[in-house]
This record gives structure tokens, sequence and C-alpha cells, in this order.
């Protein structure tokens, strides 16, 4: 006989039945978060796109009044603002209002925004795509130099609008929510002094 008894250690690591459970809390927490996080990747998106579109339309703002003329914001293509826009200035006798790398004197662009995301616009002058700004820092048309670019671009995201970029008269852009129901938000699109 073994004068020493041998002792059994106890076994290390999960079982099946813990395994499973774990795995199963697991994928619980995974579809509650998911859809959480998709929605906050989408607001994200949806916040760049808009503030890079502010953004270049202060800096046309801004370089017209440190050139004393006229600078121009205009889609790539004339048309589309999501394939991207451009701030520059028109250096071709006849005004197009779309940028041309190779005549124009190019201040800033930008390629295509996010996948999902249309915009689009009510302006005072739509014959074209385009915000215009003079010497003195205000919005202008084509079709009369002394007559305000007004209106407002809705972000669109998975067919409801989302945020909006206002011009008032003066020229001035903000950012809004027209999903906002507090009036005296700042945030809010319902203001009559934005124009369009």
């Amino acid at each position: 006989m073994n004068a020493h008894p041998t002792t059994r250690q106890a076994a290390r690591g999960f079982t099946a039945i813990e395994l499973m459970i774990t795995v199963v809390i697991a994928a619980v927490l995974l579809s509650i978060g998911i859809p959480s996080f998709r929605s906050l990747i989408d607001n994200q998106r949806i916040t760049t796109a808009v503030n890079d579109l502010y953004a270049a339309i202060l800096l046309a703002r801004a370089e017209a009044v440190q050139r004393g003329g006229r600078v121009d914001l205009a889609p790539l293509d004339g048309t589309n603002w999501q394939k991207g826009y451009a701030v520059f200035v028109e250096n071709k006798t006849t005004k197009t209002q779309i940028p041309d790398f190779n005549q124009d004197t190019i201040v800033y662009s930008t390629g295509p925004i996010a996948d999902g995301i249309t915009i689009s616009t009510v302006f005072t002058d739509d014959a074209t795509q385009y915000i215009a700004y003079n010497g003195t820092g205000r919005t202008r048309t084509n079709a009369n130099p002394q007559q305000a670019q007004m209106g407002t671009l809705s972000f669109t995201q998975n067919g409801a609008v989302k945020k909006r970029i206002k011009l008032n008269l003066m020229g001035r852009a903000r950012i809004c929510d027209p999903n906002s129901t507090n009036a005296t938000e700042v945030a809010n699109c319902t203001s009559a002094a934005d124009g369009k």
C-alpha cells in the first residue's frame, strides 16, 4: 500500500455551461449596443459634413473680405455638393461658378462627403449651385450684384433632414436643427430672419 495518500487537484477552467452563459450575455449586450453605436457613427458623419461645409462658407466670406473682391464656393461639378466643393476666385472672363483648377485661384477644395448623406439647397438664385461673397462679406447673386444670395442647405441622411445651414440677408451662416422643438433655442431653424 501507498503510505502517501494522493490528493486530487481542483480542476481549472470553465465548464461548458459557464461558457455558454457568458456567450449568451455577450450576444445580448452586443445586440443592444451595436444599433446605438451605428446611430453614433451616423450622427458623427452628418456633423462632420455640416461642419466642413460651414467652415468652407466662413472661409469664403473671410477670403472675400481680405481680398476686397468676389470669392465663390461651389460644388466641384457645378451641381452636386456631395461630390465635393471648392472655395475659389474665378479668373475666367466668363463666370461659370464651377471651379476650374487650371484657370481659377483655388483657396480650398474637398473631396466627396460621407456616403448616405445628401445636400439639397434653396437659394435666392437657384440657376446654379453656388455661394458668392463680395468684398464687404455679403453674399450676392449673379443676376444682380446688389441682391443677396440667401438660402438654406439641408443635409439629409436615411431619408430625414438632420441639419441645415442657413444664410441670411447679411451673408452670415449658421447651423440649425430642423427637428428642434424649442422655439427659443439658438439651433432652431424656424427663424424668419434667415431668409429661405
